[in-house]
């Protein structure tokens, strides 16, 4: 019986580490960061909540297109990740999944996202190859440009947009306005969590905008990017005819990113991992119930 029990212990212990590894390589729980966005555009696009076959396609889409980013940027950045203090413990450097896993799981990825796409609408399945080709292309922007930044911005401000597709099969100026809040918010909050790197950017010659322009600078300029979200999410309001809900949600995240400048200094970067998940998870999942929640009491 004990040798049957640690058979099976063994069995099912593995499945569950391969999952943790996964999970732990795509960085399951920054999720956080681009579905709400995603679920605000598609409710905007609904003007409340869309039916719910839209909505899992819009899910699985999400899903698919983040799976295949993050995958992607872990299989051609090994040799960095390898060298850098704080990634030397991700799961392709440490073994814990072999590139001939990654690989599969990145095909898989890219089969849901098109998959998704194709299911929702045809605008949304022709522009999944030009949004693909960003958000893997994006993995390779250090090495040319320390615009890097906003690339990652525009990869994560495509989430709303697309997802306003899928509901309306059209472009419409509500959700561009909505995705460059995305993107400013995004590039701004990505400055502050490249300062960790800057020193080992420039020792491999990636440009970031911390390692080529330094800390101070890279602090600076996150800050009026994310002054610029605020006017971008104000002008969202006014277009969209929004109500006092979702304007005391941007009211608060305006709060939020004051708090989340205040926990980081050029010579102190002690608390940027909770500047950078902690605040911008709060601010991402508020945001998205502040709008819903106003959409619904007006319809």
């Amino acid at each position: 019986m004990g040798r049957l029990a640690s058979a099976l212990h063994a069995s099912t212990a593995r499945p569950l580490r391969d999952l943790g590894a996964t999970l732990d390589m795509i960085q399951f729980q920054h999720t956080v960061f681009a579905l709400p966005f995603a679920l605000m555009g598609a409710a905007l696009a609904a003007g409340g909540w869309p039916d719910v076959r839209t909505f899992l396609w819009i899910l699985g889409a999400m899903v698919g297109a983040r799976s295949a980013a993050m995958t992607f940027n872990r299989l051609i950045d090994r040799r960095f990740d390898a060298r850098n203090p704080r990634t030397a413990n991700r799961p392709l450097v440490t073994g814990k999944l072999s590139t001939r896993f990654a690989s599969a799981f990145l095909a898989c990825s890219i089969a849901l996202f098109l998959l998704s796409a194709y299911r929702l609408n045809r605008l949304a399945f022709l522009l999944a190859f030009p949004v693909l080709a960003l958000i893997l292309g994006y993995s390779y922007a250090k090495r040319f440009t320390s615009a890097a930044h906003f690339l990652l911005g525009a990869a994560l401000g495509c989430a709303p947009l697309g997802a306003w597709i899928a509901v309306r099969g059209n472009i419409g100026s509500t959700p561009l306005v909505l995705s460059l809040a995305v993107i400013l918010w995004t590039a701004g909050f990505d400055l502050i969590y490249a300062c960790q790197d800057a020193d080992f950017d420039r020792r491999e010659g990636l440009r970031s905008v911390p390692g080529s322009w330094g800390i101070p600078s890279a602090l600076r300029l996150s800050r009026w990017l994310h002054a610029g979200m605020i006017a971008a999410l104000i002008g969202l309001g006014a277009m969209a005819d929004l109500g006092g809900l979702y304007f005391a949600g941007v009211a608060v995240t305006a709060g939020m990113l004051v708090y989340e400048h205040s926990l980081v200094r050029p010579d102190d970067l002690s608390r940027v991992n909770r500047a950078f998940f902690t605040v911008n998870g709060c601010i991402s999942l508020f945001l998205c119930a502040a709008t819903i929640a106003d959409l619904l009491r007006r319809g």
